[in-house]
């Protein structure tokens, strides 16, 4: 997507054309001002050259695209607090319904995607359905970005099959675990997405091959950790990040990060009462953040009980 922003329009003035939308917002965090710019200069030369703007593509159809920065705010990875942040407000989550797709960005039916979805789109109509789902491995279809972080030789965004192993990835695209660490768990999907131990190798990376495990694929933000790595420390820097990103508007995301701070900073953990604190969090939090907070504390507890216990 950074260095092919023409693909990226492409996608955007075919998905809004068989809808008939009129306008798209791209929504880009404040930090990567770069990419935005570089993805602007794109959008102007499309205006220009008539593919953008009043009758677009000479069919009579108007239609604009607008970038618009964010804060850097993490809570804006919900959809209708990034549709609030657009509007120009604070990003809060919205309580639904109703639906984006019914009342969304100033009162209009809206549709929100990903921008790596949008992307695809002109791709697979050039190349066929066929050819993306040639793609894939363990059974399953398709391409995907990965952004590889951690104890990896080679980290970066890797673009690779839909269903490809942790190991397979770290070894084929990310040069393998650095030297003088041995491979101990990682992160599928962002800070959100639960932990998995190394044993747990050979699990496909995709959408709906996770959730038995407590995980999910996310963002698919891959953190590769060590034998260096101290899994109770983990767990509490991802929920004070949780917790420092919470938007604060439902107690039990606002609260419960803080309880769950102080119950973590402890020697050893209360594992019952911090079940307890969870499901509360997972039941009643207004939305996704406050939801899968617990998530890699939960992981944590099931998957290195030595670590929290001691």
């Amino acid at each position: 997507l950074r260095f092919e922003p023409h693909k990226l329009i492409e996608g955007c003035l075919i998905a809004s054309y068989a809808v008939q939308a009129h306008v798209c917002y791209i929504y880009i965090r404040g930090e990567y001002f770069n990419e935005g710019k570089r993805l602007q200069d794109a959008i102007d030369q499309a205006y220009k050259k008539n593919f953008l703007g009043k009758n677009a593509c000479d069919t009579g159809w108007d239609f604009d695209i607008h970038i618009h920065y964010g804060a850097g705010a993490y809570i804006c990875g919900e959809e209708t607090a990034m549709l609030e942040s657009l509007e120009g407000k604070r990003g809060l989550p919205r309580h639904k319904p109703p639906f984006p797709s019914q009342v969304g960005l100033f009162g209009r039916p809206t549709l929100i995607h990903n921008v790596e979805t949008v992307f695809w789109v002109r791709e697979i109509l050039e190349k066929g359905a066929v050819w993306f789902s040639s793609h894939g491995l363990n059974g399953r279809k398709g391409l995907r970005t990965f952004s590889v972080s951690g104890r990896v030789k080679n980290p970066g965004v890797k673009l690779a099959p839909a269903g490809i192993t942790i190991k397979q990835l770290i070894d084929e695209y990310c040069g393998g675990i650095q030297e003088g660490h041995t491979f101990k768990a990682y992160l599928p999907g962002g800070a959100s997405g639960g932990i998995l131990p190394a044993k747990l190798d050979n699990i496909p990376l995709d959408f709906d091959t996770l959730q038995e495990h407590g995980c999910f694929i996310g963002s698919a933000a891959v953190v590769v950790l060590s034998d260096r790595d101290n899994m109770k420390d983990i767990a509490k820097n991802l929920m004070f990040f949780f917790h420092d990103e919470s938007c604060g508007q439902c107690t039990p995301c606002r609260n419960g990060t803080e309880k769950a701070l102080k119950l973590m900073n402890q020697s050893s953990w209360d594992v019952d009462l911090l079940k307890e604190l969870s499901s509360a969090m997972m039941d009643a939090s207004i939305c996704g953040l406050g939801q899968a907070a617990p998530n890699p504390m939960l992981s944590v507890i099931k998957h290195f009980p030595e670590e929290v216990t001691n």
